[in-house]
């Protein structure tokens, strides 16, 4: 299971409702910035730059061609190369800082939010399934709310 990771963002699978579109010369000049350089601090600022447009312009175009975010791509480069040190025996604490993480923590909340568990899970048992309830998306569960005695309904 871990592997389909790599797949979903792959370049040519990020795309939005899977079209397999080739990216403009700015996307993709961003793309290969943070491909080289994802362990380095990465600003919007310095990716727009580099593509020659202006940060809210670079923003929308990003996210019309690849389905996400510039920084929600970085993390998931991150995520992605994590993995494969983790693999290849690392301990965690070394992956976060290698990847661009800034500490465990970091690296273990962001994990968890794109493959539904921790870093030493994955370790323990790389090829286990996502767990029941996890984010499929990368994204943040919406938490549930109890009804109970305690809580009160809105009323307009």
């Amino acid at each position: 299971m871990g592997d389909v990771f790599h797949h979903a963002i792959d370049h040519d699978a990020i795309r939005p409702f899977g079209v397999a579109q080739p990216v403009s010369h700015a996307v993709g000049g961003a793309l290969r910035i943070i491909e080289t350089s994802y362990a380095q601090p990465l600003s919007i600022e310095a990716l727009a730059a580099a593509a020659g447009l202006s940060v809210s312009r670079f923003a929308a175009r990003f996210r019309s061609e690849l389905g996400v975010s510039p920084h929600r791509y970085l993390c998931l480069v991150r995520v992605r190369r994590a993995q494969d040190l983790l693999r290849a025996g690392l301990p965690p604490s070394v992956v976060a800082t290698e990847v661009g993480f800034f500490d465990q923590s970091h690296l273990c909340r962001h994990f968890r939010r794109v493959l539904g568990r921790t870093p030493r899970d994955y370790v323990d048992r790389p090829n286990a399934a996502r767990p029941s309830g996890a984010p499929a998306s990368g994204r943040r569960a919406a938490p549930a709310r109890e009804q109970g005695a305690g809580s009160t309904a809105a009323s307009a």
